[in-house]
């Protein structure tokens, strides 16, 4: 069977576009409706009940995010559709919900649809997802990071993250109840997220959140200890920034 889609989007042209790649590129799924707001999409998925809303982000009378909230039970899957707009990307990020940016990019497009359609078949909560990705939306900035783990996904408050350890292309979470986590992603992409949260990489294997900084030793070329007892090494071009960082958070 194929999966009920519904596109809602404010612009037309935009509409017929994504109809159009849908029908020629992605035979799993089946277009059964459209809207062009945030409360007719709400109409339309009720009265649809569909598998998978692609859903622009900005919209007159109300956005895709506003939208969502109206479902505390999502039995949908979403795929954000949006123009440039550096929080909201950063909110869908923190929350590892799917996003495609305008102007569309069919390959893009392509991809975004098959990781929704594996993300059905697998366990993943898509509630805990929609809801994380809700309270970044609502906060001044991102707070409640995803992570893939084994186990599916983790959600966690940055002020529980201590430190992020590069491991080749995997990283290490080390958190403050003493757990470590295993995420099969680079320390550069969390390096990206985390920049505006007081995290900073003190050397190309180490990203530190500065709040949990306890001491700055001075020998051996430099480290940094963190309030688990941990110390990581700074290279000597970050010394004086990472300095100038922490007498900033102290103002």
């Amino acid at each position: 069977m194929k999966l009920k889609t519904i596109i809602i989007d404010d612009e037309l042209d935009a509409v017929n576009f994504i109809r159009s790649i849908i029908e020629e590129y992605c035979p799993k799924l089946e277009v059964s409706g459209t809207a062009h707001s945030a409360k007719d999409g709400a109409k339309a998925i009720i009265k649809t009940n569909p598998d998978v809303v692609f859903l622009d982000v900005e919209m007159p009378h109300g956005s895709g995010f506003d939208l969502l909230a109206h479902f505390p039970e999502k039995t949908f899957d979403v795929i954000f559709i949006t123009a440039f707009n550096h929080y909201a990307i950063k909110a869908i990020k923190f929350s590892a919900v799917d996003y495609i940016l305008k102007p569309i990019n069919i390959n893009e497009f392509i991809k975004a649809v098959d990781k929704v359609i594996e993300k059905r078949t697998s366990s993943q909560n898509r509630n805990a997802s929609y809801n994380a990705l809700l309270e970044n939306v609502r906060s001044s900035l991102p707070s409640k990071l995803a992570i893939p783990t084994s186990e599916g996904m983790e959600y966690l408050n940055t002020k529980e993250i201590i430190r992020v350890e590069a491991d080749r292309s995997y990283s290490w979470f080390f958190l403050k109840d003493k757990r470590k986590l295993l995420v099969s992603r680079n320390l550069k992409e969390y390096q990206e997220l985390l920049s505006d949260r007081n995290f900073f990489r003190s050397h190309n294997s180490h990203l530190i959140n500065l709040e949990h900084v306890k001491k700055y030793i001075r020998h051996e070329g430099g480290a940094i200890e963190l309030v688990d007892g941990s110390q990581v090494s700074i290279s000597r071009g970050k010394r004086d920034l990472f300095l100038l960082q922490m007498a900033r958070m102290g103002k």
